[in-house]
């Protein structure tokens, strides 16, 4: 490999391979990164299987949401950070030795104790729950909340985040009882299986049969229209993923009658200057709370870059608690 070219991990044809690439080409709103470790998100696996190519960059298609690495150049409009800065980011073209990313959508890895595996945790798992639990769910301290979808590491941030900011309760599923049987570890005082028939039941005698005030849903498809019977009126249920199926049948009447507020989310239609201001208050929120370590997502299965299909495949699975994560260089 010369001066000019690194490996990277590119989508052809519906699936991945490891390949030397052109080095991206730094603009002046951004910073060059050597990465060390990228996280593999549901937004990957589904990029890698055809669904969304939101997170593929540039004419290269290489893969990958998020990064975690040292700066080792700044663009001449970029503010903030400095060449041998450790820093997490999001974009594009992150599954790569280097990558580039906008400098209002990197934060400083907060604290020295935090190696770049376990940072590639954070970034999109902080961003993403703060976003759709105190942005669009408009949480206050002392109401109740549910996240569907708990196990994964976008779920298992969402409980903490829940708990560290006051929640009265706080209530998390999973289909697998081996998973539930860890999700109070990480803040959940209530654990369900979105499965059972009884799930909703459980939740409105937990609740005084008042329902939860927000439920943050990861899974979608199945579990809508119980969603709905399981938020108390006037309560919100914010649209995070759909791991259990994009496309269902909804029910307008209780929608109405219970006047729930329903929010979709994606981060593939926000525009640069939204994006910045999603990282700024999940930076101003909550930055203290991950350098203490009081928010954190474990580490489920680390596989190195040229291995990123077999990381895919793993993800496929549905087996993992927590975060896999792709190990960059040495």
């Amino acid at each position: 490999m010369n001066q000019s070219q690194m490996k990277a991990i590119i989508l052809s044809d519906n699936c991945v391979r490891f390949e030397e690439v052109d080095l991206p080409e730094l603009k002046p709103t951004q910073v060059l990164v050597r990465v060390a470790s990228s996280s593999v998100n549901r937004s990957d696996l589904m990029t890698a299987q055809g669904q969304n190519f939101g997170h593929v960059g540039g004419p290269q298609k290489v893969m990958g949401a998020s990064f975690c690495g040292e700066i080792v150049a700044v663009g001449d409009a970029s503010q903030g950070f400095s060449v041998g800065d450790r820093v997490m980011a999001q974009g594009a073209a992150g599954w790569a030795e280097y990558a580039t990313a906008d400098w209002r959508r990197v934060l400083p890895i907060p604290a020295k104790s935090i190696d770049f595996i376990n940072a590639a945790t954070l970034m999109s798992s902080v961003l993403t729950m703060h976003n759709a639990i105190v942005t669009d769910g408009k949480f206050v301290a002392g109401q109740t909340i549910l996240i569907q979808g708990a196990s994964s590491g976008v779920g298992l941030m969402g409980t903490q985040i829940a708990k560290h900011l006051g929640a009265k309760l706080v209530i998390g599923t999973s289909t697998n009882a081996e998973k539930r049987a860890k999700l109070s570890a990480y803040g959940a005082d209530l654990v369900l299986d979105s499965r059972d028939p009884n799930w909703v039941a459980q939740v409105l005698e937990a609740t005084g049969g008042a329902g939860v005030n927000l439920i943050i849903d990861n899974i979608s498809g199945y579990v809508v229209n119980q969603n709905m019977a399981a938020t108390a009126i006037r309560g919100t249920i914010v649209n995070v993923g759909r791991l259990g199926g994009q496309k269902t049948e909804f029910d307008c009447e209780m929608h109405a009658e219970r006047r729930l507020t329903y929010i979709g989310v994606t981060g593939r239609t926000r525009s640069i200057e939204e994006h910045a201001q999603v990282t700024r208050r999940a930076k101003e929120d909550l930055w203290d709370a991950v350098r203490d370590g009081k928010l954190r997502v474990p580490v489920d299965r680390i596989f190195d870059l040229k291995d990123a299909a077999k990381a895919l495949e793993y993800s496929a699975s549905n087996t993992q608690f927590g975060r896999i994560v792709l190990k960059v260089g040495d």
